[in-house]
């Protein structure tokens, strides 16, 4: 049944609608991409940049004092980039940060973050952050078979939703060049009854400069963007069926409405939020001769002094969490003594200017975001299951988490499920989020990772010139989901190939390459396959596996799987 449903759909797509991903972007590179690959088999411990917090802090405080008595013409601390001066008066300032904020400013900090002007303003000409001529390559870019899919995939919610002929929104969350959105709309004209349904596409993007490429290709060079004094955001109108086009930094902004029926794409958008590192460390607990049970030791938290209760008798070490922070390298610094990993490609940047450090003493988020879940509670058992095979449990675990993504995941549940806040009668949309992490319910470990032209460098060289990312947490992404709003329920995460597949993907490829073939366009079609074959490879390291697809829908108590997640069209 699905296949043939799904076929009769490709097929309603017209055989000459063949895109051609021309440009510099179109001869792909097949070393490993940040957003286009596996991640490395092996990825060198946060241990491996971990130094003494004191020792950097004296080191620092000898070098100033040895500076002060320098000559004058001593020259001052040269740093690779100007976002990496101001990140360093700022730790000198309040002391190291936490990787949160390091990422949040460089990715999209107002001064010289990646996707906030670095790039245009620097030295290398005619790069940016996408195609081969960039650091990395999306499944968009790739083929647009892709973009075309996922177009089906909303359809078919759609249709399971019983067809609304008003009140839809497409919403993509992180969109790049607009590439995907202009894709899923050109697929769903194909589909009449949905594209007039469409009230409205709403692109959340936080670069200006993207902003700009998104507009010119969903709307035309010569379309009008104009900034909002009633509405939040910058508006336009799609050159598909003149639907309008709003621009937000935030999906808080798009505004709820118990009528409407949003359908969310967040692509390669999750493994972008900062994140927050932590180590278990063992620390002694106070022996109860020496230490009033009522009076033990405190930790400074937000709201002041705590004081925890140590257990009648104990006298042995207990384990606590420590923040990983991050700090200047030491002046004078290489690769050898910062202790570089091959696999970051010392030779493709200067020494990184920041490293991390273990926070000596508990941190206000080091006692708030590890009880968040019961699955980071549960870590301090040294036979948690919780973590990958091969890592560390008990003392000397790492873990990631990504308060931002309980954020965006709420908020996404919200829109289509209702909560309590903002109520919704009758859930309805859908959220399709496409990714790689772990999709076996496993916490991230280990995964920051710094791209420079399709290479793994060192994250903390060259802010703002380098793209940063972490693996996504999936199970992060499904609880946070269901507890926002009842509403709503969770499907996946599947691989990626599984889900290409299941929506109809050969065939379309099939229909496309026997079109260039009549056209007497060999290599054309022999590119087509080999982009396909490339968006569902399932080998050890193809995107067919690494990535992972997951699915939000209204809630059915199982009744209806999405197509992709062992589900049929609903006709």
């Amino acid at each position: 049944m699905t296949r043939q449903v799904v076929t009769r759909a490709l097929r309603s797509v017209p055989r000459a609608t063949i895109l051609s991903r021309t440009g510099p972007q179109s001869s792909f590179p097949r070393t490993p991409s940040f957003r286009n690959r596996a991640p490395p088999s092996s990825l060198t411990n946060y241990t491996s940049f971990t130094r003494n917090l004191s020792l950097s802090a004296r080191r620092l405080k000898e070098e100033k004092e040895k500076k002060d008595d320098d000559d004058d013409d001593v020259e001052e601390r040269k740093w690779s980039t100007p976002l990496a001066k101001q990140l360093a008066e700022a730790i000198s300032a309040t002391g190291p940060v936490p990787l949160a904020s390091f990422m949040r400013m460089c990715l999209t900090g107002d001064i010289g973050g990646y996707y906030t002007g670095a790039i245009e303003k620097s030295d290398e000409q005619n790069r940016d952050q996408f195609g081969a001529a960039g650091d990395f390559v999306t499944s968009p870019e790739i083929s647009q078979v892709f973009g075309e899919l996922c177009g089906l995939w909303y359809v078919t919610e759609w249709m399971a939703q019983g067809r609304p002929s008003k009140g839809v929104e497409l919403i993509e969350i992180g969109p790049g060049r607009g590439t995907l959105m202009d894709d899923m709309l050109r697929t769903i004209q194909n589909f009449p009854e949905m594209a007039k349904a469409i009230d409205a596409v709403y692109m959340v993007e936080a670069s200006p400069q993207l902003r700009t490429t998104q507009k010119n290709l969903l709307c035309g060079e010569d379309a009008v963007m104009i900034e909002s004094s009633s509405k939040a955001g910058y508006h336009s109108t799609c050159k598909y069926g003149n639907i309008p086009v709003v621009w937000t930094e935030s999906i808080k902004s798009i505004p709820h409405d118990p009528e409407k029926t949003p359908f969310i794409m967040a692509h390669e958008f999750f493994d972008a939020l900062p994140i927050h590192a932590f180590q278990l460390v063992e620390v002694p607990s106070i022996p109860p001769s020496s230490t009033p049970e009522d009076s033990p030791v405190s930790a400074i938290t937000t709201s002041g002094p705590k004081q925890p209760k140590s257990p009648p008798g104990t006298t042995g070490p207990t384990l606590e969490w420590r923040e990983l922070l991050v700090s200047p390298t030491p002046p004078g610094s290489t690769h050898s003594s910062l202790r570089t990993p091959p696999s970051h490609n010392p030779h493709l940047t200067p020494p990184p200017d920041f490293q991390l450090t273990l926070s000596p003493s508990p941190t206000r988020h080091s006692l708030h975001l590890p009880e968040l879940s019961p699955r980071y509670r549960a870590l301090k058992s040294s036979s948690s299951s919780r973590l990958p095979e091969g890592t560390p449990k008990g003392a000397g675990a790492i873990i990631e988490i990504s308060p931002d993504t309980y954020l965006v995941s709420t908020s996404i549940a919200t829109l289509i499920g209702g909560s309590s806040r903002h109520p919704k009668p009758s859930p309805r949309g859908a959220a399709l989020i496409l990714d790689y992490g772990p999709g076996d319910g496993s916490v991230p470990v280990n995964s920051l990772r710094g791209i420079r032209k399709h290479n793994l460098v060192s994250p903390f060289a060259e802010p703002g010139l380098t793209d940063l990312s972490a693996d996504v947490d999936f199970e992060a992404i499904a609880e946070a989901t269901t507890n926002a709003s009842e509403g709503v329920e969770v499907h996946g995460p599947v691989e990626q190939g599984w889900l290409l597949q299941g929506l109809g993907g050969e065939q379309r490829v099939e229909m496309l390459a026997k079109s260039l073939k009549e056209k007497g366009a060999e290599k054309e079609t022999e590119d087509l396959k080999k982009a396909w074959k490339r968006l569902v490879d399932r080998g050890p390291n193809g995107m067919g596996r690494v990535y992972k697809a997951l699915a939000i829908v209204p809630e059915n108590e199982g009744r209806r799987r999405p197509v992709g997640f062992g589900g049929d069209v609903v006709m």
